[in-house]
């Protein structure tokens, strides 16, 4: 008795590795012996459910469901004992509809399942944009989407950005978006608005004038599929559950891949006890969303109930499996086509005991036995397995006369005023194949030429086109650099005053998406004039030679490092035009009484912008040219100049010779006199500063000289009016010359 237990227990892992190894055919094999062997009722429910999970992976549904009837005879089953089932029918109706290719445009935010609205499409509810608010992310949705959203973490279905919003009612609607889209498409926002009135009617129990609010809107918008699917709850509640079944068909011919559509439609047809069909909606519902415990925990229960044993005077009937897994596809025929068997099949359950038998000792049975040691227990080719068969192809939504669908007759005006938005607009063209759907762009609805005014588009700031246009959580909307200017000087919205200060601090300036796309599509030739405008700005802003930005502040020396804090509105505009242009460098010059600045100043370049909450920067800046100023100009309140770089005269032969040697004394020198200064001197200097630079062994090789000159006029103590000279200097001999004699001067000073 033991070593038949044993001999089972090895058969039963052998069959559990086939099937992982997806030898699905060996291991209903194993399964279906093992069943003589054993008496016991719940071995023997598990083995039935273990030959049948194989059955159906393998591809012999029919088969399998007998086996799963078979097991409910024992004991009704559980939805736990159904999860391979489950699974192995999503597999299917995954792979016909093409929903994995799906699933992974989904998480990439490239899905196709844009709406009947394209690019006015809410990507929540996926109706129409009805008052938009627009997120630190640039994505736009209906504000009450949002709200009911605010339970959970607000992420962004486009971009999936988790924005750190406590309050989605601190987001208030886009201005600009919502008039755009009640002057465009009026009768939209009309059906929208009649739809939450009648959602209001509904949570209030008035079910009759609920429904009569839906009837309006479907006249008003026929192809919106959010009407249709509500109507189908408000019908259901009414107990019209042909009308229930009716409207959910609609609402999914309307949006094939939208999850609440099929639900709706699932519900009817469970009402109304078509079973089967009821299933295979729910499966198609966790193709579409994995994580719908509703959908899976229906699908299951409606398995469990076909499979469960009927009265004696009821016949019993087996699930068919080609309904369940072609609910879309055109079949030839209603009957299981199998493809013809291998020449060359896997070896039987007898071959494998007797094997078993003549080769395993006690002591062998005991270790395990895999897969991969038995040469014909590998996984089938598709000619091994009895798959079922299928010829479909490709399923459209079928064309539909969506006046017939209305609970109240119309006169042909309001059939013509239902019809106005599919005259004007360009449907999203959504198909569900047997291929992997297309990754879709934004579709646009062609919207009337005298609607279209390019003053509603216009920043309130510059009086132009939207360019880069940023929308605050107020709701207001303005050109990007326009705003940042405004915000530089007070942290409140230009037009309402409300404080933005926490939207300041997250200097989260994302662009409005769906108002650049609409510039983009609908005012092409003005925004092709506005970017001119903003090239040629951008092309002055970059010139290194002319209106060159000019921070009036400290001395800068080439080589030389140099921190600033910014805190002045003017010069966080400057800072942010020379990175926004990429030459990411300005002059530098000390102030003078008389001119506003001096003659002669340092080109620093950016290396580094740290920004605090409130506006402030601290930038981390060095020195790159000297130069002269050649004429002084301003821009936007800070200054600006025409300037021309100076760069050291060379000199040759003896002159080199006296040059080398003159350099090297007053590198002496000048290591000297550092030495000299007390331990915290030394610390603090290099600290801001740096160390001092090597001695160069050509100190002509830099047009500016050699970096330990520029260093240490930045560390000796002198003002800024005694170091300017230096900086003007174009003789590296005489540059040496005033370093040897300060130093000098300072040597005696300390003497005395």
């Amino acid at each position: 008795m033991g070593t038949e237990n044993m001999e089972s227990n090895v058969m039963l892992e052998l069959a559990a590795e086939a099937f992982q190894a997806r030898n699905f055919e060996l291991a209903a094999e194993i399964y279906e012996c093992q069943l003589r062997d054993f008496s016991d009722p719940a071995t023997q429910l598990e083995l039935l459910l273990r030959r049948a999970d194989a059955l159906a992976f393998g591809g012999s549904l029919s088969e399998a469901f007998e086996i799963y009837q078979k097991a409910s005879k024992l004991q009704r089953l559980r939805p736990a004992q159904l999860e391979n089932l489950t699974e192995c029918l999503l597999g299917s109706i995954r792979s016909k509809e093409g929903l994995s290719a799906h699933k992974n445009q989904q998480e990439h935010g490239t899905s196709s399942c844009s709406g009947v609205y394209g690019a006015f499409t809410c990507r929540i509810c996926l109706g129409f944009l009805y008052e938009p608010v627009t997120l630190p992310c640039g994505h736009t949705y209906c504000r009450i989407c949002l709200e009911r959203e605010k339970e959970r973490p607000l992420v962004c279905k486009h971009c999936k950005d988790s924005t750190k919003l406590c309050d989605v009612h601190g987001y208030r609607i886009n201005v600009v978006l919502c008039n755009l889209l009640a002057k465009w498409f009026p009768s939209q926002v009309q059906a929208v608005r009649l739809r939450h009135e009648g959602n209001a009617l509904y949570a209030e129990k008035n079910l009759e004038a609920a429904l009569e609010k839906y009837n309006e809107a479907i006249q008003l918008a026929p192809r919106d599929h959010v009407l249709f699917s509500n109507r189908s709850q408000i019908n259901s509640s009414l107990k019209n559950y042909e009308d229930a079944l009716s409207d959910a068909e609609v609402a999914c011919k309307l949006q094939p891949l939208w999850l609440k559509g099929h639900l709706r439609k699932a519900q009817a047809l469970t009402i109304l006890r078509k079973t089967e069909e009821a299933l295979t909606e729910y499966l198609f519902c966790i193709a579409l969303e994995p994580e719908s415990k509703m959908a899976k925990c229906e699908a299951q229960k409606l398995l469990i109930d076909l499979f469960s044993p009927v009265p004696d005077n009821v016949q019993e009937r087996i699930p068919d499996c080609m309904r369940l897994l072609s609910p879309r596809a055109r079949l030839k025929g209603n009957t299981l086509n199998t493809l013809s068997e291998s020449s060359s099949p896997p070896r039987s359950y007898k071959d494998c005991k007797k094997r078993n038998d003549s080769a395993m000792s006690p002591e062998e049975s005991q270790s395990s036995l895999s897969v991969a040691d038995v040469p014909w227990a590998k996984p089938p080719c598709c000619e091994d397995q009895g798959k079922v068969k299928y010829f479909s192809q490709e399923y459209r939504p079928p064309a539909f006369d969506t006046s017939c669908l209305l609970k109240r007759k119309h006169s042909v005006e309001e059939e013509d005023k239902g019809e106005s938005f599919e005259r004007s607009c360009k449907y999203m063209k959504q198909e569900t194949t047997s291929t992997a759907p297309k990754t879709a762009t934004a579709t646009w609805c062609s919207v009337p030429s005298d609607l279209i005014d390019p003053s509603d588009l216009e920043c309130s700031l510059c009086m132009r086109l939207f360019y880069e246009p940023v929308t605050t959580p107020c709701g207001h909307t303005f050109c990007l650099k326009c705003l940042e200017r405004c915000l530089d000087h007070n942290s409140q919205c230009p037009l309402c005053k409300e404080r933005l200060s926490e939207y300041l601090a997250q200097r989260k300036y994302s662009k409005t998406l769906l108002m650049e796309g609409l510039i983009d599509h609908y005012l092409q030739e003005e925004l092709v004039e506005r970017r001119k405008v903003h090239e040629e700005e951008i092309a002055e802003l970059s010139n290194l030679n002319k209106n060159v930005p000019i921070f009036v502040c400290t001395m800068a020396f080439p080589t030389v490092p140099c921190p600033l804090h910014i805190f002045e509105p003017c010069y966080r505009l400057m800072i942010r035009r020379c990175m926004e242009t990429g030459t990411k460098q300005f002059g530098m010059c000390i102030t003078d009484p008389i001119k506003g600045f001096a003659d002669y100043g340092c080109i620093l370049e950016i290396r580094n912008v740290e920004f605090f909450a409130d506006g402030r920067s601290v930038v981390d800046t060095i020195g790159k040219r000297r130069f002269k100023v050649v004429e002084q100009h301003q821009r936007d309140g800070y200054n600006t100049a025409d300037i021309e770089y100076l760069e050291d005269k060379k000199v040759e032969g003896e002159a080199h010779a006296e040059l080398l040697s003159l350099h090297d004394a007053v590198y002496n020198q000048s290591f000297t006199w550092f030495n000299s200064l007390k331990p915290e001197q030394k610390e603090r200097i290099t600290g801001h500063f740096g160390p001092m630079p090597d001695k160069e062994p050509e100190p002509q090789v830099s047009p500016n000289g050699p970096s330990w000159c520029w260093w240490l006029l930045a560390v000796l103590p002198l003002e800024g009016r005694a170091q300017l000279p230096f900086l003007a200097m174009t003789s590296l001999r005489e540059r040496l010359i005033g370093i040897r004699r300060v130093l000098s001067f300072m040597s005696r000073g300390r003497a005395r």
